[in-house]
């Protein structure tokens, strides 16, 4: 499978996105995304511990948490490389199809670790750039 295969299946299987690290200031670009992703349609739950609510949904804490309370599908990364493998052991944990991590962010080693454990994912790569690419070009 290409990537391009990879994010379209994403983008199409995936309603249900926790942004991890998501601002509830609008200049931030977290916001942005999940403000657009919310949009087109798709569930946003925030995962933010310094935040109540953004975006009309409430925050958790944790991944952990927010599973408790919806179905997680995709779990997008704002957040450092750095911070990365805690956020894929909790994906892997709370049973997330998918792992997005935004324009800048990379982890090979977690990412390795979340393939193996039947995950797909997406690399320094923006999820509103390549969901307008892919809508424009009529495969989403």
């Amino acid at each position: 499978m290409t990537e391009s295969e990879r994010i379209q299946e994403i983008l199409r299987g995936c309603r249900t996105i926790a942004v991890v690290g998501l601002s509830p200031k609008p200049h931030r670009a977290s916001f942005d995304v999940a403000r657009y992703l919310q949009a087109q349609g798709y569930r946003i739950i925030p995962v933010n511990p310094n935040a109540t609510e953004v975006l009309g949904e409430k925050a958790y804490a944790t991944l952990t948490d927010a599973a408790r309370h919806a179905s997680i599908e995709l779990v997008n990364c704002f957040r450092h490389s750095e911070d990365i493998p805690p956020i894929v052991d909790e994906a892997i944990a709370i049973g997330a199809k998918a792992v997005w991590m935004q324009l800048g962010i990379a982890h090979p080693a977690a990412a390795a670790k979340a393939k193996a454990a039947g995950l797909r994912v997406v690399q320094d790569h923006c999820i509103k750039v390549d969901h307008r690419v892919l809508l424009s070009s009529g495969l989403l």
